[in-house]
């Protein structure tokens, strides 16, 4: 299982949002690329990274620390935040990002996201983020009446290489990942799972581990990181172990 560290930039800054609430931003750095080479030097191989001004303007609005990552980090660089035209998908990979994250384009356009995904194999990660059990949207400010399941398998047979779940209640709150929902969504797709939202330790890390052949692929972590609560190293250490 990958552990993927996260950095959610905010007017060029490193944050972490309470439930996606961007008046509710805790600022952990000015230096995103200073933090993605403590994440590789700590072991990550692989880093998840978010421009959240860029989800609420459908654009890319942090692309300078995003560049700046790229540069930094040895790594696989997972984006996510605005990316919904094939310019923009074209533009971050030819940059060196390895995974486009895309959410409200997978709900509004999903015929372009299926196209992506057969253009850029491997390459396509789909946002499945969700308020109650349904999916939401524009930066999580807009809840659709889509369920999660049936969104996510809107794209069984579409060659995206995983889907990103994120509990939006927990997502920055160290309220713990919600197992249950994520566990159950893996057992119904074929489409490889990774959790978000809520990582508060060690623990969370050793419970998704028990489901990797379940298709949990990975777990994002943030906030607890920045705070403390998690030791990178041993949490890449205990997924390595599922």
């Amino acid at each position: 299982m990958i552990v993927f560290p996260a950095i959610d930039l905010k007017q060029g800054q490193v944050v972490r949002l309470a439930e996606g609430d961007m008046a509710r931003a805790t600022i952990y750095g000015d230096d995103p690329a200073a933090q993605a080479l403590l994440f590789a030097q700590a072991g990550a191989q692989f880093l998840h990274v978010v421009d959240l001004d860029g989800s609420f303007a459908g654009r890319a609005e942090n692309r300078e620390a995003v560049e700046s990552i790229l540069e930094a980090f040895p790594g696989h660089v997972q984006l996510g935040g605005g990316i919904r035209t094939r310019e923009a998908v074209e533009g971050w990979f030819d940059l060196g990002v390895s995974r486009v994250v895309m959410g409200s384009a997978a709900l509004k356009d999903p015929e372009f996201v299926r196209d992506m995904a057969k253009e850029f194999p491997g390459g396509i990660v789909v946002a499945v983020d969700a308020r109650d059990g349904m999916v939401a949207t524009e930066g999580w400010a807009d809840v659709s009446d889509v369920e999660v399941v049936d969104l996510a398998r809107r794209f069984e047979d579409a060659g995206v290489a995983s889907l990103l779940f994120t509990d939006i209640g927990r997502d920055g709150l160290l309220k713990g990942v919600n197992i249950d929902a994520t566990v159950d969504l893996a057992r119904r797709v074929s489409i490889p799972v990774i959790a978000s939202g809520g990582v508060k330790g060690l623990d969370d890390i050793r419970l998704l581990a028990l489901h990797a052949a379940d298709g949990i692929e990975g777990v994002i972590t943030g906030r607890a990181l920045y705070e403390g609560r998690l030791d990178l190293a041993a949490a890449i250490a205990m997924a390595g172990r599922g």
